[in-house]
Formats: structure tokens, C-alpha cells, sequence
């Protein structure tokens, strides 16, 4: 019994060290933390089966790393994290199988690579069993101007038409209804606002920091304007909103 109990207490410890249930924080014991964006359960048309699929959105292509390797590790954490939550022991063929889709935006041209596991036969013909298709990458590019409607810019367009800093909320609205066939559900429709609006509200906010930059260094509001893009009255807004703050 009391040796049941000291394995039983292992095991508490073991589970308390990590944490469980589809968070988009993961901690592994000497592994460290990561904050996925997106990573929820998908249920198969079997009813029974489910995968794994984590969405991360990078607004341009990191420069401080390759994001390839990024994914790969991320797709590693997916998979390894499961311990104690999708599989218990040594259970290994209760892993579930994960997919990791990055969305980078702002790139020179739309593309999607799907990267997976593969195998190369390099001598006799042994079939291992498993599951190879446990690890799945997919890089999705978005181009900074909006593909035509196409067949082969589908996914691109309807993502860069949600993403997009130019579309007004009714221009979206109007691709997702009508190219789509989206049904504009009211959640649909406050979800898109929320977008447009936190957009817009980053915009405003990168546009106030410039223009109170240029304002202290010492250039006058018309100069401001011309170099920023924006009216006059606007610099003057601005300044005349910020400017106690600074005192």
C-alpha cells in the first residue's frame, strides 16, 4: 500500500508540473512556456477521432528567425504535450495527429506550403507501423494587394479580405456574402466589426506616436500632415489631445 501511495504521489507531482487542457499557454518541464494564438480541438466526420490545429498570425515575415523552424517546434510541443491529457504511459498510439497553420501577411506574393513527414526507403522493404501523419506545417503567404477571384486564390482571398487594412467592414461583409456564401450570421457580423475596429484602433495609435515624434522634434503641423498622410486638422487634433499628457 504504501508503495501504491509513493507512485500515486509521483504521478500528482508529475501532472502538477505541466499544464493541461487546451490552453493556448504551455508549459513543459525543462521545456519552457510558449502562447500559441489559436489551438483547439477538431472533431473527424467519424464522430470518434479528433485532431489538433493551432493558428498563429505574423504580420510579415519575422526577420530575428526562420519561421519554418518556429513551426516545426511548435508542431513538436503539440504533439509532445499531450502527455497526460490525450495519452497516458506509454500509450503512443493515442497521440493525436497535429496541425500547425501559420498566416503571414504582408509578403511579396500569396503562396501555401504543406510540409509533413515523409519516408525514404533506403534498404529492404520492413513496413513500420504508425501514424506518419502526425506532424502536419502549413505556411499560408498573404500578398499585400487582394488576389482576383480565382479558384486558385480561394483560401487567399477570403483570409485577406478579413485581414485586410483597406476593405471597409461592408466591403468585407460584402466578399465573405456574396463570393462565399457565408451566411452573415449576427456573430459573424460582430466578430468582423471587432476586427475592423481593433485594426483601425492600431492604426490610429502607430499614426498619434508618429505624429507626436515629428511634433517634438520640431516640425510644424503642415509638414506633419504631408509626411504622415493625413490632414492638418487632424496633426492639430492630435497635438491638442496629447499635448497636456506630455506636461
Amino acid at each position: 500500500d504504501m508503495e501504491c501511495n509513493d507512485m500515486m504521489d509521483m504521478l500528482t507531482v508529475r501532472m502538477a508540473e505541466r499544464v493541461v487542457g487546451m490552453n493556448t499557454e504551455n508549459t513543459e518541464i525543462n521545456e519552457g512556456t510558449i502562447n500559441f494564438d489559436i489551438v483547439f480541438y477538431v472533431r473527424m466526420k467519424d464522430g470518434l477521432s479528433q485532431i489538433i490545429v493551432n493558428v498563429e498570425a505574423q504580420k510579415d515575415m519575422p526577420t530575428e528567425y526562420h519561421i519554418l523552424n518556429r513551426a516545426i517546434f511548435y508542431a513538436c510541443r503539440l504533439v509532445s504535450s499531450q502527455k497526460e491529457r490525450d495519452f497516458v504511459n506509454k500509450k503512443y498510439d493515442d497521440i493525436k495527429q497535429v496541425y500547425t497553420i501559420w498566416i503571414c501577411m504582408n509578403m511579396p506574393e500569396d503562396s501555401t506550403d504543406y510540409y509533413y513527414l515523409a519516408n525514404k526507403k533506403v534498404l529492404g522493404n520492413c513496413r513500420w507501423e504508425g501514424k506518419q501523419d502526425l506532424l502536419n506545417i502549413v505556411l499560408l503567404g498573404l500578398a499585400r494587394e487582394l488576389p482576383g477571384q480565382d479558384k486558385k486564390h480561394e483560401l487567399h482571398r477570403l483570409l485577406g479580405a478579413l485581414l485586410s487594412k483597406k476593405l471597409s467592414q461592408n466591403e468585407k461583409l460584402n466578399i465573405i456574402e456574396k463570393e462565399y456564401d457565408i451566411p452573415l450570421e449576427e456573430d459573424l457580423r460582430k466578430d468582423v466589426s471587432v476586427m475592423c475596429n481593433l485594426s483601425q484602433g492600431i492604426e490610429d495609435k502607430a499614426i498619434a506616436k508618429i505624429v507626436m515624434n515629428m511634433y517634438k522634434i520640431g516640425y510644424t503641423p503642415n509638414q506633419i500632415a504631408d509626411a504622415v498622410g493625413v490632414s492638418v486638422d487632424e496633426v492639430e487634433a492630435i497635438i491638442k489631445k496629447k499635448e497636456p499628457a506630455m506636461a
